[in-house]
């Protein structure tokens, strides 16, 4: 049977939206570079982590999903397939933190709110 590992988002700049979607998350932060990673990301032609072209953000070890972000050429155009609901005990509160930190209001409904990342990606609110 299958498991969920990952969510991927295809961005125009991982660094920055993987720093949106760890602000985002309770309890995710963009994983640390260590000196080895440095070292991959140099022999790629990488000299600072803000270029990296795959970001991840990691919750503590063994919470899933991870979310990658990739770099990818092309912006995005259409509408999501697929979108993250969110849950969260403030709706007006978090919607505020959530704009605050780069997202925009799309539409508001009566129990929800949906809102586009920094690069447009939708996703939902939802008050618990």
């Amino acid at each position: 049977m299958a498991r969920l590992k990952d969510v991927v988002f295809d961005c125009q700049h991982p660094a920055s939206l993987a720093r949106f979607w760890a602000a985002a998350l309770d309890g995710y932060q963009v994983a640390p570079y260590d000196e080895a990673e440095l070292e991959r990301l140099r022999g790629e032609g990488v000299d600072d982590p803000e270029d990296d072209p795959t970001v991840l953000v990691e919750a503590a070890p063994g919470i899933a999903p991870r979310f990658f972000f990739q770099l990818v050429p092309e912006p995005k155009t259409v509408k999501n397939r697929v979108h993250l609901d969110l849950l969260c005990d403030d709706l007006d509160a978090e919607t505020k933190r959530l704009t605050g930190l780069g997202a925009r209001v799309v539409a508001v409904h009566e129990d929800w709110v949906v809102l586009a990342d920094p690069e447009g990606n939708e996703f939902c609110l939802q008050g618990a």
